[in-house]
């Protein structure tokens, strides 16, 4: 590619031969135009870009966030809430995003990932759910089991902190607006809180979906009745934007669980992002052998990859950034080298 001054405003860009033969053409909310050739050469995905306005950094918003512990007053639960640090905090800045933890896994192993979301404007809420069910055997068994209840016991909770004039999050909450978070078991109660249904594996019979849940965005979930029986039902999300991120070397939930769960989602916007060389575990701190497929791209990168889509696309829906949205729908699939998108929107 070659650049040369067209005017004081503009930039025109000449394509190398490598781009001859495009797979994707774009515009973008600013007037971007985006040319990608990913997929087409072995080992490439440039993205050429043309536009009168400052490229979309998909970067986090915010450099520093900050976390405190509390305790979700309607069901005792501890809970760890991430925020960003806001140079000029405003009323009803940050909509509140429910972090919903996979089977057995303690909400701080969540902590580089709910950081990561908190960067792009929210306020993470990743509470610990202790819970007694019954096994295959028909003994029962305690442990950290997400369910859908905590949808609208957490957004209380945070209606209760953000009136709380010696709560860090004092007047910079926005009640309204609430996204769904999860991972594996996470996953599948939040895609159940979206439904507005009580399944007996994710909730205690008591669930009303709340006008505040906006959206929701999962990591190695799949949908099926009775769980692990192949059958996958249609998702009826009710216009609520709903997405899915799966990892390619995940064998818990696996590519073809997840991508069947998103085929059955009724109504757009929707979007399926794998990450290239991720197991089950991707989205925590560290790997775990619970997933006997090692992954191969480093914990590190996968952490930010998948929390980086996951805070695009809730500022996509809760906040309507257009920038974001173009992004995860359009482009992001072509700038990112770590993911493959396929969307509806």
């Amino acid at each position: 590619m070659t650049e040369t001054a067209a005017s004081s405003s503009r930039t025109c860009l000449t394509l190398t031969d490598a781009l001859l033969n495009p797979t994707k053409l774009e515009l973008g909310a600013e007037g971007d135009i985006y040319i990608s050739n990913k997929g087409f050469d072995a080992g490439q995905g440039e993205i050429l870009r043309s536009s009168h306005e400052k490229p979309f950094d998909p970067n986090p918003i915010y450099d520093q966030v900050k976390c405190y512990t509390t305790t979700i007053v309607a069901d005792g639960d501890p809970a760890d809430v991430y925020y960003p640090v806001l140079p000029n905090p405003t009323e009803d800045q940050l909509p509140i995003a429910l972090m919903l933890q996979g089977g057995l896994v303690d909400k701080a192993d969540y902590s580089n990932y709910a950081k990561e979301v908190a960067s792009y404007g929210f306020v993470v809420v990743v509470p610990n759910n202790e819970r007694t069910l019954t096994g295959p055997d028909g003994q029962p068994f305690t442990g950290l089991l997400a369910d859908s209840d905590q949808v609208n016991d957490v957004l209380a909770q945070m209606k209760l902190e953000d009136a709380d004039a010696s709560s860090p999050i004092f007047e910079i909450v926005d009640t309204s607006k609430l996204g769904v978070l999860g991972h594996s078991l996470g996953g599948y109660a939040g895609l159940a809180a979206i439904q507005n249904i009580n399944d007996p594996a994710v909730s205690s019979g008591n669930y009303t979906r709340p006008i505040e849940l906006k959206a929701g965005i999962f990591y190695g979930a799949s949908f099926q009745t009775p769980p692990n029986s192949g059958v996958f039902p249609a998702i009826d999300n009710q216009d609520i934007p709903t997405g899915l991120i799966a990892g390619t070397l995940d064998s818990v939930a696996d590519l073809g669980e997840v991508a069947s769960t998103y085929v059955k989602i009724q109504d757009p916007p929707k979007a399926l992002i794998t990450v290239e060389g991720a197991n089950h575990y991707g989205i925590t701190n560290q790997d775990s052998d619970r997933d006997p497929s090692r992954p191969i791209l480093d914990q590190t990168t996968a952490n930010g990859a998948i929390g980086r889509w996951s805070g695009l696309f809730l500022r996509s829906h809760l906040l309507g950034d257009q920038r974001a949205f173009d992004y995860v729908y359009k482009t992001g699939g072509d700038l990112d080298p770590n993911v493959n998108v396929t969307s509806v929107r």
